[in-house]
């Protein structure tokens, strides 16, 4: 009996224990990709500064994103846009993924030569979560080919056609409305955060440099991002993390770098938001 792609994605068997690959991929400018089984592993809320694209291999991941509780399951296409915070846990016996993390100027690019202009703003997936069996059967093959280092020319233009083909059905390439400018004090204190992210702060601290008192400060910080302040914080120390273990840096080095307490600590809070190990990033 013959079965299409997305049935045999279907019935793809989770492994019996956890497992994550990452991974640069230079055909496409180093993006990045992951290739996971999780069992018992849950992401903490957290933000990317790059996109989320990928499928669910077998069983079902649920999250919650901009407030809502999703699921995704095989057939599904899953997106995350830049900033958006997201969490991210295993449902019944797990589920196994595949993911890219392709930046701004990636998704970008490939959005003006689709249109052939200038694309203003940041392009925007309308959707965490949708339903396209055929696209997802796509992705998955292309992905595993990246994954197994055996990609041809015809695997190449199989992932640049599946970016190409989620753009053309499922973003919004208009430029966003003009949303409600945060408060300038609370931007001071987000701005004095980001520049010190390898300090000890203190609320009285953050508080006194919005002029707001500690309380108020709390409430209309997480307001503003969703976040409380020392969460928020150590989000961007991740972010930065980040980047340092990409350029090359040894996690003892980032760990300091970042205002983490210690390597321990650097290692725990990068997991539970990227999902794999800091060293596991860096030499991917």
């Amino acid at each position: 009996m013959t079965i299409t792609q997305f049935q045999a994605l279907e019935a793809t068997p989770l492994a019996s224990t956890e497992r994550a690959l990452f991974w640069r991929e230079p055909r496409y400018g180093a993006l990045e990709c992951l290739s996971a089984t999780f069992r018992t592993h849950a992401y903490a809320p957290h933000t990317h500064e790059t996109y989320v694209v990928g499928v669910i291999e077998a069983g079902c991941e649920a999250f919650t994103i901009g407030g809502e509780a999703r699921a995704a399951r095989p057939g599904d296409v899953c997106f995350v846009n830049p900033g958006v915070l997201h969490d991210g846990a295993p449902l019944d016996d797990g589920y196994a993924y595949r993911m890219t993390y392709p930046s701004v100027e990636f998704i970008r690019a490939i959005a003006e030569d689709m249109l052939g202009c200038a694309v203003s703003g940041t392009p925007r997936f309308i959707s965490p979560v949708i339903r396209d069996p055929a696209l997802a059967a796509r992705f998955a093959r292309a992905h595993r080919r990246l994954e197994a280092g055996a990609a041809s020319l015809e695997d190449d233009e199989a992932m640049q056609r599946f970016f190409a083909s989620a753009l053309a059905r499922y973003a919004d390439l208009t430029p966003p409305p003009a949303s409600a400018r945060v408060h300038p004090a609370i931007e001071r204190a987000r701005d004095y955060m980001d520049a010190h992210l390898a300090d000890n702060l203190e609320l009285t601290t953050l508080a006194g440099i919005a002029g707001l008192s500690r309380h108020h400060f709390l409430r209309v910080f997480a307001k503003a991002y969703g976040q409380a302040p020392h969460a928020w914080l150590l989000d961007r120390r991740v972010h930065a993390a980040r980047r340092l273990l990409g350029a090359g840096l040894p996690p003892p080095e980032v760990a300091v770098a970042c205002g983490f307490c210690d390597q321990s600590h650097l290692n725990r809070a990068f997991k539970r938001r990227i999902g794999v190990t800091p060293g596991a990033f860096r030499a991917g």
